[in-house]
């Protein structure tokens, strides 16, 4: 059963729910960046910069949260976002490889 925040737990994570939340460029782009910075990187929503509404951006991170990806946590006034690198990496082996090999549209 998820938390009371959205996260799945490692057993709770389904691929379907992962490859849906990957399918948005946008996410993709989440994911990617903070695939490539290094392990236990925390980032705000706003960091990204992402072209679209701040509703939005809400959206696109409670869709990668509840599918397992990301791990947000309050501090003060904003949500950090950190990858579960290596709860994707048991779950999911090889698919944050295939993501940061992908060239970005």
């Amino acid at each position: 059963m998820p938390d009371a925040e959205g996260h799945p737990d490692l057993a709770e994570m389904e691929l379907g729910k992962v490859l849906a939340a990957l399918a948005d460029p946008l996410r993709r782009t989440v994911v990617r960046e903070l695939a490539a910075a290094p392990t236990g990187t925390a980032r705000t929503c706003s960091s990204f910069a992402l072209p679209v509404s701040k509703a939005t951006v809400t959206h696109h991170f409670r869709v990668l949260r509840e599918a397992g990806l990301i791990q947000q946590v309050n501090r003060g006034n904003s949500r950090m976002a950190t990858l579960r690198r290596a709860d994707i990496e048991q779950r999911f082996p090889g698919l944050l490889a295939l993501l940061a090999a992908e060239t970005p549209s």
